[in-house]
């Protein structure tokens, strides 16, 4: 069996509902996010998915994403892991972005990355590890983290610049597994919410 990974998104938090850059600010979720949380572990809980038993568990160490682990009932299988922490975004960091781009009005931070933060060059090589440790063994992973780093390992899972994170949008609480199709890394799925109804 060729490795997959599967990607949960951690819940609602006050940051992400106001669109606010959250990096490595350590925000709790909300009752909302708490809520997301729980029912994404009630469908990884049957079938298909039937509690996963086999996977191997990765989770941020942030508390939104430690949250959603323990709410989704992977708390007791996962390891905290830093490659899996959000972009560093410098002082970009608490800003939402129409505050970035009222001085900066063509900032994309898929290609101009941020000041006094993380590189885009360090966001791939970040991405690169967790992509390198998924394919080593012929187990699936389960990883719980945040939108940008999670967007940044769909790309590079395809063999593409992180650039592309622009055009694959997640929502809290979302799941998405990157797979194989006809011996070639995919999406098979990608920012399902069907679990929150």
């Amino acid at each position: 069996m060729a490795a997959r990974i599967l990607l949960a998104r951690h819940g609602q938090t006050e940051w992400s509902l106001s669109g606010k850059h959250t990096g490595r600010t350590d925000i709790p979720l909300l009752d909302e996010g708490r809520r997301g949380a729980k029912l994404l572990g009630e469908r990884l809980h049957h079938a298909p998915w039937n509690g996963l038993l086999d996977v191997e568990v990765r989770t941020s160490p942030l508390v939104r994403a430690k949250e959603t682990c323990e709410l989704a009932g992977f708390g007791d299988r996962a390891r905290d892991w830093d490659a899996l922490m959000e972009f560093d975004y410098g002082a970009y960091e608490g800003l939402t972005p129409a505050e970035i781009k009222a001085t900066r009005p063509d900032w994309l931070i898929w290609r101009d990355g941020v000041p006094e933060g993380e590189t885009l060059a360090d966001v791939t090589a970040r991405a690169d590890e967790v992509i390198d440790w998924a394919r080593s063994a012929d187990r699936d992973v389960l990883l719980f983290a945040h939108g940008h780093i999670l967007r940044a390992l769909g790309a590079r899972w395809l063999g593409l610049d992180i650039s592309f994170g622009a055009r694959i949008r997640l929502e809290p609480t979302s799941l998405s597994v990157l797979g194989w199709a006809y011996g070639e890394p995919a999406i098979e799925r990608w920012n399902d919410t069907g679990h929150l109804g």
